[in-house]
């Protein structure tokens, strides 16, 4: 019978890329790992690796198998999460990470839903970029997230959209870009561009670098005060560009081709070991309402 010692060794060997890195990650001496998965292969009667040249390769048989496997290691640690929680304690606090790029209107009515039900919830939010958030809560030093969605999910996090958020292109009134309608976006790339780069220096899927000519920031709003001051140009979320527009510091980069705006999805995201609690299950709910009416 399969042990979850053995799926975890041979899944480990597929992403680490060889027995020893597997090793290193799961802690163990490499011949213990590399013991594991030849008793795997022992029980699926056949073999998982080729291990003719310097690093094991992925038999037909190992690639039919590896899906399999990590679904399973994933329920096993999703009920070491549940097993855990049964005997702990009421939740007496919650920890809300926010990307700033969020609209906010709504916030406060969840924020009351919630602690009229536990009133004497401790909560504590933070304000990060989406990247950081991931890594906040993967490592639970947030309970729950808000987040523009990301394509990489860490499979410890479960997560859920609650609506989107427009983002269009913006540069100062007196920028060259301003002065005249560009063909298409490649004119954008000969002037520099103001990027949101997260603290551990990850790009969000949607803020990528096209320019050559890069400045980053870790904050919507400085991006803003960049933008307003003829620095470059760069993408904002309506909602907070919206002032300086109406002030005339800014405006939407004038082009051919004017749809370029874009709805970039908001997810609520939690670590598998705080989304069933009821706390954060009522907290997930009400935020479902969070950009009701909001663009």
């Amino acid at each position: 019978m399969f042990s979850i010692e053995q799926l975890s060794a041979f899944s480990a060997t597929v992403e680490t890329g060889s027995f020893s890195a597997a090793a290193r990650k799961l802690n163990k001496v490499q011949s213990a790992v590399s013991q594991h998965v030849m008793n795997l292969e022992i029980d699926c009667g056949t073999e998982l690796f080729h291990r003719q040249g310097r690093y094991p390769v992925l038999t037909e048989a190992g690639k039919q198998l590896l899906p399999h496997a990590n679904a399973t290691l994933r329920q096993h640690q999703r009920l070491i999460e549940c097993s855990t929680s049964l005997l702990a304690p009421q939740e007496q606090a919650i920890t809300i990470a926010i990307d700033e790029g969020i609209p906010l209107t709504n916030f406060t009515g969840v924020l009351e839903q919630v602690t009229n039900q536990y009133t004497h919830l401790k909560v504590e939010i933070l304000v990060s970029s989406s990247t950081d958030i991931l890594d906040m809560v993967t490592e639970k030093r947030a309970t729950t997230g808000l987040i523009f969605s990301e394509i990489d999910t860490p499979a410890c996090i479960d997560f859920e959209s609650i609506g989107h958020v427009e983002f269009d292109l913006y540069v100062s009134q007196k920028h060259p870009l301003a002065m005249q309608t560009s063909a298409n976006v490649d004119q954008l790339l000969l002037h520099r561009q103001l990027l949101l780069r997260s603290r551990n220096n990850k790009v969000s899927g949607f803020q990528q670098a096209y320019s050559p000519d890069i400045w980053y920031a870790d904050s919507y709003h400085v991006l803003l005060g960049l933008i307003a001051q003829g620095f470059g140009w760069g993408f904002l979320p309506t909602h907070i560009a919206a002032n300086a527009c109406e002030e005339n510091q800014i405006k939407r980069i004038p082009i051919e081709f004017e749809r370029l705006q874009w709805q970039a999805n908001v997810d609520v995201v939690q670590h598998q070991g705080f989304a069933n609690k009821p706390v954060h299950k009522l907290l997930r709910t009400e935020l479902r309402t969070l950009l009701s009416g909001t663009k």
